[in-house]
């Protein structure tokens, strides 16, 4: 295979050349070999097409870090081999690129298919701490806990040969590419938008799913006008994988009775397509309830009508300290240091920490610096922990505040190490 331009995405084909373009997308940490089980069915209807994420199989490291540019890079791909309208199923971080095309290239899908999905994946704090924890101690130990997110324990001990697959799968993986892909998931939240979703969907999930179970997927089912929810019993994460034939008997189903055809009109959906029949493995039907809104960022007071360079301030902010930390400060900021707190958000995230003079690894290590400088060694431990969401590791802080011991004075760098220390070991120790 010829190398990969950095635009593009490593992929393959199989199934006849002349038969409609199916495309199953990967979760994180997974290769296109996760669909090994289902191809031998797909390919009798459909030409399947396959592809890694970057830095995933062998794939080039060309690191991503957003669900756009993912899409982005998947449809340069698909436009250089000539293929315009496809149907789709993705699973977990593939989900999240399937989503992005119904919202944003609805013309090219034909029908979609999210498998382990959900609007939003955790919170950005728990994808940003994991990217910590792969850049100061390797994929090994995201590695050795990989079956028990994505498989039941009686399956997990009756296949270890797969067990094993699934491990060596994410210890291959290029670790920056891995934690570009984390920064992906932190920053994907389309709750407000599934509502412009046209295509017919299916919601497919494992029962015992921990990471995106079934509220989750019940959540997509009742935001998307044209969705089925499916439920497969004793499946994890990695549904196609676990429970392979009822994976793919509902994929087949799907596809074969909900293929939308492109209307000049603009006809987001086929007369009927609604009536998607129950495929015979266990279905839930979707629930009345309304999706789940949003609840507005809390804002103090008197902020309200503030210029753009608020919500750039808040948007960073978050990113760089965690969103629990800055919900609590803004929570107990009241009346009477709301507008500092705006202030704060507004000049200081809005203003400087947008600047595009300096990237924010560099802007950490200036703030620990004056922060040991100044002896606010308050502010030090949630800008340790923002300095490693910045790409610092724990070596490099330990070097910053050996440069400010000598600046700065030994007595409060000693005191800024022993709070670092701490920080370093709470974020960096991976969960049991």
């Amino acid at each position: 295979m010829s190398e990969t331009p950095p635009n593009t995405l490593q992929y393959r084909f199989d199934g006849p050349e002349d038969a409609p373009v199916l495309i199953l997308g990967p979760s994180l940490g997974t290769t296109w070999h996760m669909w090994d089980r289902q191809v031998p069915e797909l390919v009798k209807q459909w030409r399947v097409f396959r592809f890694d994420l970057p830095g995933h199989g062998g794939a080039p490291a060309h690191p991503a870090g957003s669900v756009a540019e993912l899409t982005d890079r998947l449809l340069a791909t698909l436009d250089s081999l000539g293929v315009q309208r496809f149907g789709y199923a993705g699973c977990a971080l593939g989900g999240a690129v399937g989503i992005a095309l119904a919202l944003r290239h609805p013309e090219r899908l034909a029908s979609l298919a999210l498998v382990a999905a959900s609007p939003r994946f955790g919170t950005a704090d728990e994808f940003r701490q994991r990217g910590v924890i792969v850049r100061t101690n390797g994929l090994d130990p995201i590695a050795r806990t990989s079956p028990d997110r994505w498989f039941t324990g009686g399956f997990a001990a009756a296949q270890p040969a797969i067990t094993e697959w699934a491990v060596q799968m994410v210890r291959t993986t290029d670790p920056g590419c891995y934690i570009a892909a984390c920064e992906a998931l932190a920053g994907f939240d389309v709750r407000a938008e599934l509502g412009r979703i046209g295509v017919p969907t299916l919601v497919l999930v494992g029962s015992d799913d921990q990471v995106t179970g079934p509220a989750e997927a019940r959540t997509l089912v009742a935001g998307i006008p044209d969705a089925r929810l499916a439920v497969v019993p004793g499946a994890s994460h990695l549904v196609p994988v676990e429970q392979p034939a009822a994976v793919t008997d509902l994929l087949v189903h799907h596809f074969s009775t909900a293929w939308q055809q492109p209307f000049d009109t603009g006809q987001t959906a086929l007369p009927g397509a609604s009536a998607l029949v129950v495929p015979p493995v266990p279905v839930q039907p979707a629930p009345a309830a309304p999706v789940a809104e949003i609840a507005p960022a809390a804002v103090p007071a008197g902020s309200a009508g503030q210029p753009d360079r608020y919500e750039t301030g808040l948007k960073i902010r978050r990113e760089v300290l965690g969103d629990a930390h800055v919900e609590q400060t803004l929570a107990q900021a009241g009346e009477l240091s709301g507008d500092f707190e705006e202030f704060v958000t507004r000049y200081a995230w809005g203003e400087i920490w947008d600047r595009p003079g300096l990237d924010r690894r560099t802007r950490s290590c200036v703030t620990l610096t004056a922060l040991v400088a100044g002896g606010h060694l308050e502010e030090l431990a949630s800008h340790t922990r923002a300095a490693l969401r910045n790409g610092l590791t724990p070596d490099e802080i330990k070097e910053v505040l050996l440069q400010a011991a000598v600046y700065c004075g030994v007595p409060a760098a000693g005191r800024a190490f022993a709070i670092a220390r701490q920080v370093v070991r709470e974020e960096t120790t991976p969960a049991e």
